[in-house]
């Protein structure tokens, strides 16, 4: 006989609540008084490569003489790597009355590494109003929300996902036009073929999936269907289970063309009428190319189809054209 769930009544409830925040309080206090300690060592190493005069010492030689001297008794904080954090970090945040309480030592530690003053302003401020973990934060960080935003014409959307105020409700919500894949080494410069790009994504997945978006798992790549006696071969196929969907990535490297889109069209007509379950979604198609003319997608296609075409970049915006952008979005904030 199945037990029926006990009620507990509104003090139990109550009271565990109480108990919950104020662990939860505990543990951002404690979180917070080791970033004033780590705050407070980085300025004394500064204080004394500033101002020491032995200079065999307080040289290149200062951190791994801290280090030698601390860490065997007490503890790994004081290792050469985590040094160099702990002054970095009092660098990049010299003023002690702006460190905010409801970040941690390692949402800091990400924070210090980001150069741009207003990169990492955006995501410090992201992180506080949205109460992201320093995991959740340094996902972004690594998913380039901040240059997307600057080269997006849908701003508000790409922020609302990622600040999950918006689940995706559409296929057009999980493709990302363009795809950011410098995480590939691959140069725009050199000749590569498919099969090469195809292996390098393969190699970098979880990057290529952190670039996808929330949501997706890895299904198969090369996946063989037979038709009628013939062979053809996905490039890669995924699942994403926001929208309970199969999704199917297909390789271009050259200007994408109709037939390339006739080609995916069968692939997801496949998936629709072999593969899915009855409660899936219909199967996406994105086609990830170097090159595309979005009037001959708009025109290849059926109205509403569920194939895309993404641009993929080899390499990030340079620093003077993310600055360019930066400027035009202050204008247009100081116009309105």
């Amino acid at each position: 006989m199945k037990k029926e769930k006990e009620i507990k009544p509104p003090i139990i409830t109550d009271i565990q609540a109480i108990f919950d925040r104020a662990r939860q309080a505990a543990i951002r206090s404690v979180d917070f008084e080791r970033v004033m300690m780590y705050w407070q060592i980085g300025r004394r190493i500064i204080e004394e490569e500033q101002g020491g005069e032995q200079r065999a010492i307080y040289g290149e030689r200062l951190i791994p003489y801290i280090s030698e001297q601390l860490m065997p008794t007490l503890g790994s904080i004081f290792s050469t790597r985590n040094l160099i954090y702990i002054r970095q970090f009092y660098r990049t945040f010299p003023i002690a009355n702006a460190l905010r309480s409801q970040l941690s030592w390692t949402h800091y530690r990400s924070l210090s590494a980001i150069s741009s003053i207003e990169k990492r302003e955006f995501y410090l401020s992201e992180t506080i109003k949205n109460n992201w973990t320093a995991r959740q934060m340094e996902r972004q960080i690594n998913s380039h929300l901040f240059e997307r935003l600057l080269s997006s014409t849908d701003k508000e959307t790409l922020l609302s996902v990622a600040r999950n105020e918006k689940q995706p409700a559409d296929p057009k919500d999980i493709v990302k036009d363009p795809m950011i894949l410098e995480f590939l080494g691959l140069k725009p410069e050199s000749s590569y073929y498919e099969k090469d790009l195809e292996t390098a994504l393969i190699t970098h997945l979880q990057e290529f999936m952190l670039e996808l978006g929330n949501g997706y798992s890895f299904v198969a790549r090369q996946k063989r269907i037979h038709l009628d006696g013939d062979d053809f071969f996905i490039d890669l196929v995924f699942y994403n289970r926001l929208l309970q969907c199969f999704v199917i990535v297909e390789l271009k490297t050259h200007k994408l063309t109709h037939q390339d889109i006739g080609q995916l069209q069968m692939y997801v007509n496949y998936y629709d009428r072999i593969e899915k379950l009855p409660h899936e979604m219909p199967t996406v198609g994105i086609l990830l190319c170097l090159e595309k003319n979005d009037t001959v997608v708009k025109f290849s296609l059926p109205e509403n189809a569920n194939i895309f075409a993404s641009k993929y970049q080899l390499y990030l915006p340079t620093a003077d054209q993310l600055q360019s952008e930066l400027q035009k979005e202050l204008s247009k904030q100081n116009v309105q």
